[in-house]
């Protein structure tokens, strides 16, 4: 692993971490402000955020499939694996941001 790849990782994760935590932070603010219950605006936010998280992530779903199949029907297998490791980071990134969001709002804490 390049160290190049371990600062894309580590980049990855904290974006998909910080799309939920910024998130779920600002739109329980709003939430407060139209009356609606903050926390469990951000409990539910958290949860939906998940997917547009990671595709922050990775720069967007196109990049990472023409990479793959670049890596499929060119030979470049490690093409491949990098992006599988890029989305499994955003994923540890997006589901460590919904975690933080659970304990926050004092939901039970799902695995």
């Amino acid at each position: 692993m390049t160290r190049e790849l371990l600062a894309t990782l580590i980049i990855d994760f904290f974006v998909a971490f910080g799309v939920i935590i910024g998130g779920a932070i600002i739109g329980g603010i709003g939430a407060f402000l139209i009356g609606k219950p903050p926390l469990s605006v951000m409990h539910d936010l958290a949860g939906s955020l998940k997917i547009w998280a990671i595709v922050a992530a990775i720069g967007g779903t196109f990049d990472a499939i023409t990479t793959i199949e670049r890596g499929l029907f060119d030979g470049a297998h490690g093409d491949i694996f990098k992006t599988g490791f890029m989305i499994l980071a955003a994923l540890c990134g997006a589901h460590s941001g919904t975690l933080l969001i659970q304990w926050i709002v004092g939901e039970p804490l799902s695995s």
